[in-house]
């Protein structure tokens, strides 16, 4: 079956040189497939069903990742801008963001719904439904001392000393139907912690980004092929006249 084959051939991971994303049906575990249309990915969001944005790191070193549904913080509840907190991530570590955040306990979870009913428009910010994005940032990693000169043993182990209590003080980064929103739902645990971090830059090193919609309005704009069909029909297959089940 071609169409079988189409829907095995889908990825169902936004792929990135620091971070990897998915986009995860929480109701069954499965992560969403990605389609891409015009260089841009697409998930297709089922009305009522919940949602998390799985990042993992796969680089050796620790990443800031600034988590925007529909344009608003998934931490702090702001209108998105890349400078805000974020989710700070190991080496080689994944975590599953499943809504916005209310406390260091608790997040109120995401679940695609219809735009009057989404977060951001119930928040009076609905320009930009229908996108969830990831700012990654590398951590700074201050460059070792220079080595120390005969006669000045003391003043290099001073510098050393100032430059790793500047390295402490870094601040810390905390149609054919309507379009889908992401809500604000029913509160469930996900405890965190408070880290330092400090960026490398002031730009992220990657963005990644996600678009999403109902699967009908995705077959519609043509991103996901149209449903598979059945065979012209025949006039005369043959046979005589069944029963009729029930």
């Amino acid at each position: 079956n071609p169409w079988l084959a189409l829907l095995a051939a889908v990825p169902a991971m936004a792929e990135g040189q620091l971070v990897d994303v998915r986009v995860i049906n929480r109701d069954t575990g499965r992560a969403l497939p990605l389609y891409s249309f015009k260089g841009d990915l697409w998930v297709a969001g089922e009305p009522g069903a919940r949602y998390a944005v799985q990042l993992h790191n796969v680089t050796r070193n620790r990443v800031l990742n600034v988590v925007s549904v529909d344009g608003v913080n998934a931490i702090s509840g702001e209108t998105a801008n890349a400078s805000q907190s974020g989710y700070v991530l190991a080496p080689g570590q994944a975590a599953e963001i499943a809504g916005w955040r209310k406390n260091m306990e608790e997040v109120a979870a995401f679940y695609f719904t219809r735009i009057a009913d989404s977060y951001a428009v119930r928040t009076e910010r609905p320009q930009n439904v229908g996108v969830i994005g990831v700012a990654v940032f590398n951590e700074y990693v201050p460059p070792p001392p220079p080595p120390a000169q005969i006669g000045v043993q003391e003043k290099a182990e001073a510098s050393a000393d100032n430059a790793a209590r500047s390295a402490a003080k870094a601040a810390a980064a905390p149609a054919a139907e309507a379009k889908l929103g992401t809500g604000h739902g029913e509160r469930i645990a996900a405890r965190v912690g408070h880290t330092e971090f400090r960026r490398q830059s002031t730009q992220p090193n990657e963005v990644i980004t996600i678009y999403y919609d109902s699967r009908a309005n995705l077959i519609a704009r043509g991103i996901i092929p149209g449903a598979p069909r059945y065979g012209h029909p025949n006039p005369f297959p043959g046979g005589f006249a069944p029963d009729p089940k029930g």
